[in-house]
């Protein structure tokens, strides 16, 4: 049965809007150079009638000032859907979407602008297969069973050719070890002795590293080395891959053929790409998304790279003030604490989610043992610097609620503290995933067990106008909630209450901001 055609019916500043009862991949040019690719009914919003919208994605959005001819095409048959002269914003010149240097750049699959290989000459990717083949030599003579992986192995096997949407190298090896622990040992000694031979190389994770190629125009570009092993009949490579898998369908290795050069292969590439990108992989997708479970995600974060939501954020927030002194009055909930528990101090004070650490000095300098920790480290450098310098009882340290080996490595550390500790925490608990709430509950179970309390302090509720709460990625939670989460583990709500306030207005006048209730409550663990 043909398949019905795909219909752009316009194309403005906000995005397209179009229209096709099927889900095809459609590619957008400028000045007949590709741009951004994506699927028609995955990618857009359904509107009236049958027409859907998709709008310009966000890195996209600052090169629409100028005039460019916008070509929409399908990406497999290549059939024309819209071709136009547009002009967007100032109108003043052809819109040129390059980079700080002024190289031509598009989305990859990820969405993140990249210079793509279909934009550089075979001279400009010469350096790239280079170093490709001289590490591919250097980890076989480590011994190393190593590939082409993810799309410089689909390229080779499905074209003989770097794709042209993609815009980094990728090799996969076979570990002989079985434990992940294992695997990260022998990645960093295989960083360690390429690094000894020359090659520039960022780790980012414990199983995964980056070897830096430039480029005779200087552009510097990733060839990933991803460490994979088998372990309970499951292949596991990093990135995105743990399935059910066989050794002999990667060893002993075959051969594949990329740009005219002849690389190692998985003896059954049928099989691995099958397993990387799924049945259709025989199919080019520049939109393609990994759909990797939960449980695959969950293993590879808590094995090897860890769990980063949201702290590039909270690092640019506090980039502005890390050197700044911050507030000197502590937060209602900070002399709270204190004045409970003043007639028999505790033995230790946690302040989670201390931020610049005001309330932890505050504290401190009532004589409160305290120690201050936080997802990310530059919020409280001053107070820390200056903490040593008056040797307050005071220490700091970076602590990830995301990741379950940090919330059960500084629960023990600090249970083992004699005496009795208290935790205070202000909106923390409502910045937090699932997961992260479930590991702030067990955090607090085992620091607070024999008599401790938390003071926690959360947004109950929020206007959408409320900057402070959107720029503090704080989402309202009910309280019912929260408290039977923290009461799960043997917790009991010793006092609890709601406070109703209004943002202080961003403006002249006399706006007084909008409402906002924040809720308090003290929870105990005998």
């Amino acid at each position: 049965m043909p398949r019905s055609a795909a219909t752009v019916h316009k194309v403005d500043p906000a995005g397209l809007e179009l229209s096709g009862p099927d889900d095809i991949v459609l590619d957008v040019f400028f000045d007949a150079r590709r741009i951004w690719s994506f699927w028609l009914l995955r990618d857009s919003s359904e509107t009236a009638g049958s027409r859907r919208t998709i709008a310009w994605p966000r890195a996209l959005r600052r090169f629409l000032d100028g005039t460019t001819k916008l070509t929409v095409r399908e990406h497999l048959d290549g059939r024309l859907l819209f071709e136009q002269e547009l002009t967007f914003g100032s109108g003043t010149g052809r819109i040129a979407v390059e980079n700080a240097q002024g190289k031509p750049v598009g989305l990859d699959k990820s969405g993140r602008l990249q210079m793509t290989f279909d934009t550089r000459t075979e001279a400009q990717a010469a350096p790239l297969l280079d170093s490709i083949e001289l590490v591919l030599a250097a980890l076989q003579k480590l011994g190393i069973d190593v590939f082409p992986a993810y799309g410089t192995l689909l390229g080779a096997v499905r074209d003989g050719a770097l794709i042209g949407h993609d815009s980094d190298a990728d090799l996969g090896y076979l570990s002989r070890h079985t434990h992940p622990v294992d695997v990260i040992l022998e990645s960093f000694e295989l960083q360690r002795q390429l690094a000894r031979q020359g090659f520039q190389i960022v780790r980012y994770s414990g199983a995964a590293f980056k070897v830096l190629v430039t480029e005779p125009d200087g552009n510097k570009r990733g060839l990933d080395v991803f460490g994979g092993f088998l372990a309970d009949g499951h292949l596991v490579l990093m990135g995105e891959i743990r399935t059910p898998f066989r050794r002999e369908w990667i060893l002993p290795l075959g051969t594949t053929t990329l740009e005219g050069r002849t690389l190692p292969a998985p003896a059954d590439t049928d099989r691995f790409l099958t397993a990387t990108y799924g049945e259709s992989w025989r199919v080019p997708d520049p939109a393609f998304r990994f759909d990797v479970p939960r449980s695959t995600t969950d293993r590879l974060n808590d094995w090897f790279r860890g769990t980063n939501v949201h702290r590039a954020d909270w690092d640019r927030r506090y980039q502005p003030v890390r050197h700044q002194r911050p507030r000197i009055k502590p937060d209602v909930l900070a002399k709270r604490l204190y004045r409970d528990e003043s007639a028999a101090p505790p033995d230790l004070v946690v302040d989670l989610g201390c931020g610049r650490g005001a309330n932890a000095r505050w504290l401190a300098r009532r004589g409160l043992r305290t120690l201050g920790l936080d997802f990310s480290a530059r919020g409280y450098e001053f107070v820390e610097r200056g903490a040593r310098q008056q040797q307050l009882p005071l220490e700091f340290a970076s602590m990830n609620l995301l990741e379950m080996r940090q919330v059960l490595g500084w629960g023990t550390r600090i249970a083992r503290v004699p005496g009795r500790r208290v935790v205070l925490a202000r909106h923390v608990f409502e910045t937090l995933t699932p997961r992260g709430r479930d590991n702030f509950g067990r955090f607090c179970q085992m620091v607070c067990s024999g008599g401790g309390s938390l003071y926690l302090e959360f947004l109950s509720s929020a206007e959408p106008e409320d900057n402070w709460a959107r720029r503090s990625m704080l989402v309202p939670l009910d309280p019912g909630e929260v408290e039977a989460a923290l009461t799960a583990g043997g917790g009991k709500v010793q006092w609890s209450s709601s406070v109703a306030s209004r943002q202080r207005a961003e403006r002249r006048g006399h706006d007084p901001g909008p409402r906002r209730t924040t809720h308090r409550m003290v929870i105990s663990w005998q």
